[in-house]
């Protein structure tokens, strides 16, 4: 029988499992890549869900997905939306406002569920501006029904937790414009992305409202920070000071708080202990990420705790066992008590699945010694 998850979670977040982690990995790309390609399960967990593999694997799940459905983003009633097929990959979206129109076309992966942009939302100066324009006339609305539901079903593998929409520069970056157009638009455009900084903050202010009022106490920023495009220049005049005041208004509501850090970091990482935050996930060492393990704890101190820590490429067969195992066993000695386990960022498609029992098996070895 599997264990339930949800306390353990909770307590080694906000310091009171006692000396205890928790081991909580992603699966989400291995399980949904299978399904997309249409190849089969490892022949143990064919029709199995993702949260039954969760189960039969005994670790848990970081629950983004199941909660973030409950914080329902409602768009202004003079915003009219329309899609349609320009052929069997191309879908355009056309967004008409009293500011003004912005169309996207979007195409599909013949590799993933994944699209990539043909035509962004924004490419000029007016369609900024009228995403400025939905930000501010946004409200966003709880959904009792879906946290009921996510509860139910998802309940036992991990504590309700959800991820905010990302912060200014990297809004611009990953959901607006692309990265070098964001960059331009930064420098070309000040007084138009500055008013859609505030635009986005603002919404994003009542969305915290909402937060805060719901029983959802693990608040991630989905921001993707990656130190070759969000220089130390822009995290500080930008991401760093949004950061804090969203900080500040969660903790006052008594939030855990983490930022998804899964890129490049080494030249942000000073900076960690200036964010207010209670964690960072993801930061990747080498040899897939730019830092050693030792330099993230020198980062994080014993303040902030690490979400995960394990290279993703140690679940390949690139590398042998024994080398996952030496790294799960320093992350813990680095890290622990403030520490929940995981894979920066994810498992791969070609992972092996199994070897996320191994790393369970050393993580009930090490709470063994707090029962």
């Amino acid at each position: 029988m599997a264990r339930n998850f949800a306390a353990l979670n909770r307590q080694v977040c906000f310091n009171q499992a006692g000396g205890r982690i928790i081991w909580q990995p992603r699966i989400q790309c291995w399980y949904d890549d299978k399904m997309f390609m249409g190849e089969p399960l490892p022949p143990r967990y064919r029709g199995m869900s993702m949260s039954d593999i969760y189960r039969d694997l005994d670790c848990s799940n970081r629950l983004y997905r199941a909660f973030n459905k409950c914080f329902v983003r409602v768009e202004s009633d003079k915003v009219r939306i329309t899609e349609r097929a320009l052929n069997e990959t191309d879908t355009e979206t056309l967004y008409e406002t009293p500011a003004g129109r912005q169309t996207e076309i979007h195409r599909k992966s013949p590799n993933s569920r994944s699209k990539s942009a043909v035509k962004w939302e924004v490419t000029t100066e007016e369609e900024l501006k009228v995403a400025a324009w939905r930000e501010e006339n946004t409200t966003w609305t709880w959904d009792p029904a879906q946290y009921e539901k996510a509860v139910r079903e998802d309940g036992d593998l991990g504590a309700a937790t959800m991820f905010m929409p990302r912060m200014n520069v990297q809004s611009l970056y990953i959901e607006k414009m692309g990265c070098e157009n964001g960059i331009y638009a930064i420098y070309d455009w000040p007084d138009t992305v500055q008013a859609y900084f505030r635009a986005l903050e603002e919404s994003h202010d009542r969305l915290m409202d909402v937060i805060n009022r719901s029983p959802v106490d693990i608040i991630n920023f989905g921001e993707n920070i990656h130190s070759g495009t969000l220089s130390p220049e822009l995290f500080l005049k930008y991401h760093l000071p949004a950061c804090q005041r969203r900080c500040e208004k969660l903790h006052a509501a008594g939030k855990f708080i983490c930022s998804h850090w899964d890129g490049d970091c080494r030249p942000l990482l000073p900076y960690a202990r200036e964010t207010g935050l209670d964690g960072i996930e993801a930061i990747t060492p080498k040899p897939q990420g730019d830092v050693t393990l030792e330099e993230v704890k020198e980062a994080l101190g014993d303040q902030l705790c690490l979400l995960d820590g394990i290279p993703a490429v140690y679940f390949d067969h690139t590398f042998p066992e024994s080398v996952l195992v030496e790294s799960t066993r320093r992350v813990i000695e680095l890290f622990a008590p403030k520490l929940v386990l995981g894979i920066s960022d994810e498992i791969s498609s070609h992972g092996d699945i199994e070897r996320v029992r191994i790393v369970g098996q050393i993580v009930d070895e090490y709470n063994a010694r707090f029962s």
